[in-house]
């Protein structure tokens, strides 16, 4: 089953079930989705986005809603911080199952030293084969963060 069709499918079940937080959330999803469409379909891409693109779409709505949380909960805010918190778990389900910082950190050893990279003026390689490969699976900005480590160790 397709992402898109997935998205519908888990949006008739929210609406079936009346779950509002739910129903809300995949409503936004599937806008956001439809925007970036259109702007592919513009720079000449008529199916839309891919299912890769879109993994990396739901990653920065998930990025964007962990911000809010965060000024939510400094603005005594508890309420909203929670509402962000639920829209987190149903972009979630979604995404493929998230790497752990130490799968990540194997990952990026590995393929750093597979790719040859031994210096930071090197990494964006590294993270672009990152996004290319497991988009979705790992928040790339953790990501960013490990390889600078990885690859300063081994200079």
């Amino acid at each position: 089953m397709t992402l898109r069709t997935q998205l519908t499918e888990q949006l008739k079940e929210a609406m079936r079930s009346k779950n509002e937080r739910a129903t809300g959330t995949i409503r936004m999803m599937m806008a956001k989705l439809k925007e970036r469409d259109i702007d592919a379909r513009a720079a000449n891409k008529p199916d839309g986005i891919s299912d890769d693109e879109m993994l990396s779409l739901f990653q920065g709505m998930i990025k964007q809603r962990r911000e809010s949380i965060e000024l939510y909960n400094k603005g005594g805010r508890p309420e909203l911080a929670q509402q962000e918190s639920e829209e987190i778990a149903v972009i979630e389900t979604f995404l493929p199952k998230q790497m752990s910082d130490d799968e990540i950190r194997a990952l990026i050893a590995k393929m750093a030293a597979d790719m040859g990279i031994k210096e930071a003026k090197d990494m964006g390689r590294l993270m672009g084969e990152l996004k290319k490969n497991y988009a979705g699976q790992m928040d790339m900005s953790k990501a960013s963060a490990m390889a600078k480590q990885v690859i300063g160790a081994a200079a």
